[in-house]
């Protein structure tokens, strides 16, 4: 019943100094052990390249290390690592929501180990022929879990099995299994221990402590390389004096070898400047949640909004953002949103005393409008910027207009043309797209719209900037910047892409910023060659389009456009599929396709935007699973089950595989005629290698998962979220404290403060209130404790790990 999820989020920087002290190609994966799950864009010609890329992920199973490796990208050979950043996953939490620099590590293939090992180990008396008595360990090796893949492939490994002391190493191997990643050996080894002594009466047997403490089994994993050598995967070491007359079964994870991360260089590799935010939440059963759920949700309801329990988790918290993401889901999922950014915002215009400074600053309500059009407005952004997005990346013309930064041979007023060209093409899809903005955008800014004319009467233009400070500033042009982000484009653009991405950026911000195109406005501009660039824009005919566009989708009005609607765009991507065997000539082999997942159908293409092969209508969906590894010798792998053959589908790592699951999941869960069972392997050569059954037709063997919760377009899950914010209010329970007896102060001493104090960085706008919101929360919180202590005592004493 209780769920542990793990999600990782943070931003990788910059790296400096590094090796070769040339200028060169770099990128940076992120990796879970040997795994890489994220890779950022192709810095060129760099000593000290900047990525600057945010990443988001759920972590989808157990690992050991988190890694981050720089590459030197070759266009021949294979890219080198330079170094790399190795975290222990116990290590994680001491650097949470801080930017640090690293030292980079050098990459030695004995340090570089995944997965775990499963072993029993048993120390018998035997009693010999002629009657002395020895000692024997038996160790029985039995399976190994998550090997890493290499080059790309399932490896073919095989273990050696040591028992090492002082004066001796006695080896004995296992054989060597074939493109798999969780082998099973189940083989067994016997090891003399102690030497035999002569057994009578005078002298009983007697263990020879001294040889038993030195000893020790070890097992190492290795690769076969046939032709070339052999590969280490990791090692394990267990003292035989923990054995005793005990038999002792458990899974050890796979270690480095001693001296793995230690190099006889020390030479500096250089460092790499990151922000990482690891968090695992112990999701209990939903009625725990109700007391605490009950209390964020009546947040908007709250006089004031100061005194409601998500408002002072904002408070309470160092970093808003870490407050912001679970309570805008959390708000969003149970529709409660719009009156509570309506009402935090109406506190942030108390304190804006200059109309065009209006939501400017990383506030409360800022960040919450910030990350609910994350949220609800991807399909938006598809539907208005991808194509011109996808005419800009793929067939790009030079757009470079510093005259530093023009190369030779260079045409500045082509290339200011061509800018000109790609901005009015953006800027025309944004005004024209108010019918696609979802509702629940166009609800927040008739608020802040509202609210904003409200508080500065005599300013007509106010209500304006008050919506395109969000829609056209963080919104749009963020995304034009970073279309990766907003998964626009499958992959990273290139160095000069990205500049041109950016120059349009900053001309959206001019545009749609109310009123900038002024000629007093213009002569702020820092870079003279963006000014020279906007005196060739007429300023009425873009402001008037601005104009509309604003109040189109600061409306209450419905934007739902006549007759059907568009299908929404929900994933897409490149992954493996084997062929199904739909014509009976032709090898099921498996080729790589570009799939495409909208709220209508799931289809695969030969290519980006080509027609589709094949498509399954998301009606016709009966189950999607996880697929045994042992079926294809293949991880990551899953099967879309429909009328037809199930589609076999490989992802390219156990985020991606997770991923699209959970999003076929979703759009598939009120489908009529869903399956209950399923067959978690494939049917080959004629039988269903799960259980056997001869017949393809034959019902699952196994039951299906459970349905995903949360809806179609926006993935939510509230117990999670509550649980993520019962976590910040139990880390922050000092704070919680402290403005607890900051409440209690200001309702005894209502005089002026001399003094700045402990609570001066609070707001109290009413302490009574606030005083009894906090007791509420502090009483739910604890009472969570309980339940969160009574699950780790139960789990602690099922653990069957022999080493963490």
């Amino acid at each position: 019943e209780v769920r542990v999820l793990q999600n990782l989020r943070g931003k990788i920087y910059d790296a400096k100094h590094l090796v070769p002290n040339k200028m060169r190609d770099f990128f940076c994966t992120i990796n879970l052990d040997q795994e890489e799950v994220f890779r950022t864009q192709v810095v060129e010609k760099s000593l000290s390249p900047y990525f600057g890329e945010e990443f988001y992920f759920e972590i989808p199973r157990t690992f050991q290390w988190l890694s981050f490796y720089i590459y030197d990208k070759s266009v021949l050979q294979k890219d080198l690592r330079i170094g790399k950043v190795s975290i222990k996953k116990e290590d994680l939490c001491n650097y949470t929501g801080k930017e640090n620099w690293f030292m980079l590590q050098p990459v030695d293939s004995n340090s570089e180990v995944q997965g775990k090992v499963h072993l029993e180990l048993k120390l018998n008396e035997l009693i010999t022929d002629n009657g002395s008595v020895c000692q024997q360990l038996v160790v029985h090796i039995k399976e190994c879990h998550g090997l890493p893949l290499i080059n790309g492939q399932n490896c073919d490994p095989y273990a050696t099995v040591s028992l090492v002391g002082p004066s001796r190493n006695d080896q004995k191997k296992t054989k060597v299994k074939k493109k798999t990643s969780n082998p099973q050996f189940n083989e067994t080894f016997y090891f003399e221990v102690t030497r035999s002594s002569s057994y009578t009466k005078k002298s009983q047997f007697q263990v020879e402590e001294e040889d038993i403490e030195k000893l020790e089994v070890r097992v190492d994993l290795w690769n076969n390389g046939n032709l070339v050598q052999d590969i280490f995967l990791g090692e394990i070491k267990v003292p035989v004096k923990v054995l005793r007359n005990d038999s002792f079964q458990a899974w050890y994870l796979l270690q480095p070898r001693e001296n793995g991360n230690k190099s006889s260089k020390t030479d500096d590799l250089g460092s790499l400047r990151l922000n990482i935010c690891y968090t695992e939440d112990c999701v209990l059963p939903s009625e725990y949640y109700t007391s605490l759920r009950n209390l964020l949700l009546k947040s908007s309801d709250v006089q004031p909004i100061s005194a409601s329990a998500a408002y002072i988790l904002s408070e309470v918290c160092r970093d808003k953002y870490d407050a912001v993401l679970p309570l805008v889901r959390l708000l969003l999922h149970h529709h409660k949103l719009v009156p509570f950014v309506a009402a935090v915002a109406e506190l942030d215009l108390k304190d804006t005393q200059e109309a065009n400074t209006i939501f400017r600053g990383n506030s409360l309500a800022t960040r919450c409008v910030d990350e609910m059009m994350k949220i609800v407005g991807k399909h938006y952004l598809k539907v208005t910027l991808k194509p011109v997005i996808d005419e800009i990346c793929e067939s790009p013309k030079p757009c470079e207009i510093d005259p530093i930064k023009l190369k030779e041979g260079d045409n500045v007023e082509i290339n200011m043309e061509n800018l000109r060209y790609y901005v009015d093409k953006v800027f025309r899809e944004i005004v024209r797209s108010s019918i696609s903005c979802p509702t629940l955008m166009c609800d927040v800014f008739y608020s802040l719209r509202h609210l904003a004319a409200k508080r500065f009467p005599n300013d007509p233009h106010v209500q304006y900037s008050a919506v395109s400070s969000f829609v056209f500033l963080r919104f749009f042009a963020v995304a034009v910047v970073s279309p990766h982000t907003f998964h626009l484009r499958p992959h990273h653009p290139d160095a000069q892409t990205c500049r041109t991405l950016t120059l349009i950026s900053k001309a959206i911000q001019t545009l749609g910023s109310w009123g900038s195109l002024t000629k007093s406005k213009l002569s702020s501009f820092k870079e003279t060659f963006m000014c020279e660039f906007f005196k060739t824009f007429q300023e009425e005919k873009f402001t008037e389009s601005v104009k509309k566009f604003l109040d189109d989708v600061s409306s209450t009005e419905s934007k739902e456009p006549s007759g059907v609607s568009e299908p929404v765009h929900l994933k897409e991507g490149e992954m493996y599929k084997r062929a199904q065997g739909r014509t009976r000539i032709g090898k099921k082999n498996f080729k790589k396709r570009w799939f495409c997942l909208t709220s209508r159908e799931f289809t695969y293409h030969k290519q980006q935007d080509k027609e589709p092969i094949f498509t399954i209508p998301i009606k016709n969906i009966l189950a999607v699973e996880k697929l045994d590894e042992s079926s294809f010798n293949k991880k990551n792998m899953f099967q879309v089950l429909h009328g037809e053959k199930p589609l076999y589908i490989q992802a390219n790592n156990c985020v991606e595989a997770s991923e699209w699951i959970e999003a076929l999941c979703r759009v598939t869960r009120c489908n009529q005629r869903r399956l209950s069972f399923y067959h978690p392997s494939a049917f080959l050569n004629g039988n269903w290698l799960c259980c056997k059954a001869t017949t393809e037709s034959t019902e699952g063997c196994a039951r299906c998962t459970a349905d995903v919760p949360a809806d179609t377009q926006i993935e939510i899950d509230g117990d999670r979220e509550t649980e993520r914010i019962y976590s910040l209010f139990t880390i922050n329970r000092s704070k919680l404290q402290k403005l607890e007896e900051a409440c209690g102060s200001i309702a005894v001493y209502q005089g002026p403060r001399k003094e700045p104090d402990d609570y001066s960085n609070f707001t109290i706008e009413d302490s009574v209130a606030t005083f009894h919101t906090l007791q509420q929360i502090i009483d739910t919180v604890e009472k969570l404790n309980e339940s969160h202590e009574k699950y780790q005592k139960k789990r602690s004493s099922s653990a069957k790990y022999g080493s963490e």
